[in-house]
């Protein structure tokens, strides 16, 4: 018994001058990520887009001894470090930014420009934080290979390409990421969060984002005069008649126990008040955790659409046109006992006040599709704290409401949330390479 005690005692001081060594380790090298975090804030890039960044994220590897390799998946960067016999931990950064001219009034905001798919002239912002992702990566990678000594395994770190347009992570799996580099036993992320304050972390096990599906939809019809109705089939009415008919998949048709959403954002038809148009075209965003619900609301989606057009008169070749977007993103299911082992380690960093239990949310996230391989591996993303507390504190006060991530006007704080970043994915790759 007496040994036992001394051993759990032993563990216990270990752990606390680890912390202190850790927290020395991130502190010296703020200085430099801030001035990192700056340049990639003031120079953002689009998705598909991140030339300049890719090549940046692969140079502060090389410095530190990575084997990296460019073009993973389109600007995708992949930097290995093998470190003797031992797990092989993943840790991933997204890169890309957003068509969001910058708003926050900082001295350091964005001003940055760039063409959209469109070829429109649009500002470009970090305004999801991936600034502060990259910032963070780095400072881990440069954290661990200070570390060596006290880790043994192989580390892999990949700056992922077009999450905000979520083909990144399709992309990189489909040019071999598990299969040219070695494949991990667990992967880890972070994101930044709007509701947390900086020097904090929100944790959730399971299901923590979405399955994400945009679906468009055009409505045929047979056009004409708006005076006589009765010469054409409106595609407008038939359109509006689906609208209110998807409200009951949700409502009644998907078990209430299993979340769900559909919404119809956009509906475009015609061009004149007194001209019936042959078509009318609108874009849906379907949200779920499991894929049965997903592929039940597509299913009912598709089957309204056959009846409505059906019950117009319409032949079944000019029933309306569903199409799933390539650009759906399967929904991210944090592995349990991962998220359990790395939740006791934040708690023992930063303290039990500092570890929140957050819900699930139905926004969306492409690193769940390193979970979803054949390889099965255990992933784990988890909430950064980014905003300044008194602010927080102001808006929950309803005082002023605090822009939420894809805002013009979101800021995060840098500091104490970079040092937050790179404390704690530091401490969760040691963990499972200790």
């Amino acid at each position: 018994m007496k040994t036992n005690i001394s051993v759990f005692i032993l563990c216990i001081v270990n752990a606390v001058l680890f912390g202190q060594g850790l927290d020395k380790q991130v502190a010296s090298d703020y200085a430099y990520l801030e001035s990192l975090y700056l340049h990639l804030h003031q120079h953002p890039e689009l998705s598909f887009h991140e030339k300049e960044t890719s090549a940046r994220m692969a140079a502060e590897l090389r410095q530190l001894g990575f084997e990296v390799t460019e073009k993973v998946g389109g600007y995708g960067v992949v930097g290995v470090l093998r470190n003797g016999a031992g797990p092989t931990v993943l840790v991933r950064a997204d890169m890309d930014a957003l068509p969001v001219a910058e708003e926050t009034g900082k001295p350091y905001a964005s001003k940055a420009t760039a063409s959209d798919e469109a070829g429109r002239t649009v500002g470009v912002m970090h305004a999801c934080g991936h600034d502060v992702h990259m910032t963070a990566w780095v400072g881990t990678a440069r954290a661990l290979a200070a570390l060596k000594k006290q880790w043994k395994g192989t580390l892999v770190m990949i700056a992922q390409p077009a999450e905000e347009r979520s083909g990144g992570a399709k992309a990189m799996l489909a040019d071999g990421l598990f299969e040219k580099f070695p494949t991990p036993d667990y992967a880890l992320a972070i994101h930044v969060s709007a509701g947390l304050p900086a020097g904090e972390v929100g944790m959730c096990k399971g299901y923590m984002m979405a399955n994400v599906d945009m679906l468009d939809i055009t409505v045929y019809g047979r056009g004409g005069h708006g005076a006589a109705p009765h010469t054409t089939i409106d595609p407008v009415v038939l359109a509006a008649r689906l609208i209110l008919d998807f409200q009951t998949i949700v409502s009644r048709e998907i078990i209430p126990t299993e979340p769900a959403v559909l919404t119809v954002g956009s509906i475009h038809g015609g061009n004149k008040g007194n001209v019936i148009p042959n078509e009318v075209k609108m874009e849906l965003t379907l949200r779920s955790y499991s894929d049965e619900v997903r592929n039940a609301m597509i299913e009912k989606i598709q089957r309204i659409c056959r009846g409505v057009a059906a019950s117009a008169g319409l032949p079944e070749d000019m029933y309306p046109k569903v199409v799933v977007r390539d650009e759906s993103t399967p929904s991210l299911y944090n592995d349990p006992a991962l998220t359990e082992r790395i939740n006791g380690v934040f708690k023992r960093l930063l303290g039990e006040s500092k570890v929140r239990e957050v819900p699930q949310v139905m926004t969306g996230e492409d690193f769940g599709r390193f979970g979803r391989t054949t390889h099965k591996v255990p992933v784990l993303l988890y909430w950064l704290g980014a905003i300044d507390p008194d602010r927080l504190a102001a808006a929950n006060r309803g005082e002023a409401p605090y822009p939420s991530l894809h805002s013009s006007t979101f800021a995060p704080l840098p500091e104490p949330t970079i040092k937050t970043g790179v404390l704690t994915m530091t401490a969760a790759v040691l963990e499972l390479l200790k």
